[in-house]
């Protein structure tokens, strides 16, 4: 008889601990499923195993059997290890850890599902000969998975430099070793255009995929291809890292810097670390690659913790596209009140004209921003979040973008009866419509959240787009993350400063990523592309440096920045966010978090602690919500770690609590 402990599948924090059962089944080993009898009354429970253990509790004198094992589902070797790691790091339960690795969905009842590749007209392609420092860059990646040794890569290439066929030939290199691969995209409308150069290259036997819009049969089919070891590559968005596969490696996160690599729901996870911490159990390789690494990637290479690589030409020797600056101040002043400055319309006019393609960037979906009244000044609210909501003019509705919640747009004042209500701010919605108007012979489609809720439905735009069916791709930043179309002569950068004004330390590093990668959309044919960058900031040093490409001289100004601040990558922000039905009860648990804190770490690590304040948007959902921020240093982080796991522990037995606690490690959002 074996003792097993025993992670109970029940979101709750009242049972997020070990529980002991004895066995009699044999070979039980971690991350195997087994149902067990839980509770008093003993009803069958699902739960994981977490670990064997030694020897009894003597102080137990009855303990609970295991009733059997799950036939057929098993998380990899490597899951319970990575769980610990993430219920520590990021605050959650062990069951939030499990259920990343554990399948969705159930086996088909019927008839088998139809394989998602089915239908696919990708063929059979050799590949390209490699340049020079894609060669080297290869070389010096596959000498580390020869020798089964870890190491995170840092690979830094212009766009269009061709770091996907570096992807490519990497994974090439594990299956040769009998090793398997991850392949991450940063968002689901990439995954079609990988998963092509992929099945081009290794066919489509030995591939999965997974990500949120599949289906949960087809997930679960994808999870059980992986498992039972078939598909030896797996291609997906940020979920993907957690693939049940054994002997990984490597790991690649392309465009590393986007922040749909941090989850935002729980648990909260860091991508790039769950793909550290798998590859250096399996003793594989992780690959970061971007054209605008994060500071925090680009600071740990400089100090020698990552490898980098560089690949500083583009693959087919074309220049990067030519870069205007249009100082929107100057067109208001000239009486062009319009979206669009004369020289991106001059320019779109002369592409178009030219039968090449454009591609229009606003990173802000909807047709206006908030409606206002011009008569008594009423602007028109979500009541569950207290915020200005977005017009969505094809619904005719406004929406929170944070809730969800939806009304009829307003065709007179609430509050003073006066039909002089006006839509403020431009959307992609709105773009769109100005586009139609000014190119009325151009064939135009818009790429955002709107867009692209059908399952299907980013993909057949792209598709459209690709096929040179499409003149004019509208989007969020959707169309700025990775698209490789050789026929995009202009992209159009429609408001550069949108991301500039947000309340948050990262927004320079975020608006010269965004504009350097819509940049790279342009000129990847054998012509040199064209950008307009449309700003009513033109000076800050941001967009200045995108305009040049010019990164390191980008990265040695914000990071002295981030230096004299105290701000990542010198040290972790630990995010925590007090919610309440009413001000009083948000602001009551902050005060009394914070105080909690400073006595398990002492009133000296005050300095490192800001708050508490109203969040930024102080309401939402109908909660209110108060936040704190805590910086903390590398050698500060198991002081802190076991004050907050006592503080959390300690609130979730509390009955009378009238606030809830969240914490999130580096967010890449304080709204």
């Amino acid at each position: 008889m074996e003792y097993i402990n025993l992670i109970i599948d029940n979101i709750s924090d009242n049972t997020d601990m070990l529980y002991t059962f004895t066995s009699e089944i044999e070979g039980l080993k971690p991350g195997d499923k087994v149902t067990v009898p839980f509770t008093i009354r003993n009803k069958q429970h699902g739960a994981y195993v977490h670990s064997i253990e030694g020897q009894p509790d003597s102080s137990i004198k009855n303990y609970k059997q295991i009733i059997e094992k799950d036939p057929h589902i098993s998380l990899p070797a490597d899951a319970i290890e990575v769980c610990d790691f993430m219920r520590q790091r990021y605050f959650c339960r062990y069951i939030d850890a499990i259920r990343c690795f554990a399948p969705s969905g159930s086996p088909p009842k019927r008839r088998p599902r139809k394989d998602i590749f089915e239908g696919s007209d990708a063929e059979p392609a050799d590949p390209p000969a490699l340049t020079e420092e894609q060669e080297t860059a290869v070389g010096r990646i596959a000498a580390f998975i020869d020798r089964n040794e870890h190491k995170v890569f840092m690979m830094q290439g212009v766009t269009g430099s061709g770091k996907t066929e570096v992807y490519i030939r990497v994974i090439g290199e594990c299956i040769k070793r009998q090793k398997t691969a991850i392949m991450l995209v940063p968002e689901i409308a990439l995954t079609n255009q990988t998963i092509r150069r992929f099945q081009e290259r290794f066919g489509a036997g030995e591939l999965a995929v997974l990500h949120s819009k599949l289906s949960d049969g087809e997930r679960y089919d994808q999870w059980m291809r992986i498992r039972s070891g078939i598909a030896k590559v797996v291609i997906g968005a940020r979920s993907a890292v957690f693939a049940p596969m054994e002997n990984i490696g490597a790991i690649i996160l392309d465009e590393e810097h986007e922040t749909t690599y941090k989850s935002d729901m729980t648990p909260k996870y860091d991508t790039i670390e769950v793909a550290i911490k798998r590859a250096d159990i399996n003793n594989g390789i992780v690959i970061l690659g971007s054209a605008t690494p994060s500071l925090t990637s680009a600071f740990r290479a400089a100090k020698g913790q990552y490898e980098k690589i560089l690949l500083t030409a583009r693959y087919n020797k074309t220049p990067l596209p030519s870069v205007d600056i249009v100082d929107m101040r100057e067109e208001l002043k000239q009486g062009n009140k319009s979206i669009f400055s004369l020289e991106l319309y001059r320019q779109i006019r002369s592409c178009l004209d030219e039968k090449k393609q454009v591609i229009l960037f606003l990173n802000r979906r909807g047709y206006s921003t908030f409606l206002s009244c011009r008569n008594c000044g009423f602007v028109v609210n979500c009541k569950e979040c207290n915020i200005s909501m977005t017009f969505h003019k094809t619904e005719g509705e406004a929406v929170c973008h944070f809730c969800g919640r939806k009304t009829k747009a307003p065709t007179v004042c609430p509050q003073c009866g006066s039909k002089y209500i006006r839509y403020f701010g431009a959307g992609t919605e709105k773009v769109e419509e100005a586009a139609s108007e000014a190119f009325p012979d151009a064939v135009i489609e818009r790429l955002d959240m709107d867009t692209a809720k059908r399952k299907g439905s980013a993909e057949a735009i792209l598709d459209r787009f690709g096929n040179k069916m499409t003149d004019i791709l509208i989007g969020t930043q959707l169309v700025a993350k990775g698209l490789d179309f050789n026929n995009v002569g202009l992209v159009g950068i429609v408001a550069a400063d949108i991301s500039l004004n947000i309340p948050d330390f990262r927004s320079p590093e975020r608006t010269f990523q965004l504009i350097t990668q819509a940049a790279g959309r342009a000129g990847r044919g054998t012509d040199p592309g064209r950008v307009v960058i449309q700003s009513y900031t033109p000076d800050h040093y941001a967009i200045l440096m995108a305009k040049d490409q010019d990164y390191d001289s980008f990265y040695e100004t914000e990071i002295k920045i981030r230096e004299r601040i105290g701000y990542p990558p010198y040290c972790d922000i630990i995010y925590l966010v007090l919610s309440g039905a009413s001000e009083e009860e948000a602001a009551e648990g902050a005060r009394a978090i914070k105080a909690a804190f400073l006595k398990r770490t002492g009133n000296d690590h005050i300095k490192n602690v800001l708050g508490p304040r109203p969040a930024p948007i102080s309401k939402i959902g109908g909660l209110y919500r108060y936040q704190l921020f805590i910086k903390c240093s590398a050698t500060d982080w198991d002081l802190y770690k076991e004050a907050l796991w006592r503080i959390k522990s300690k609130a979730a037995k509390q009955k009378k609590k009238t606030w809830a606690l969240y914490i999130d490690v580096n967010p890449f959002g304080f709204l």
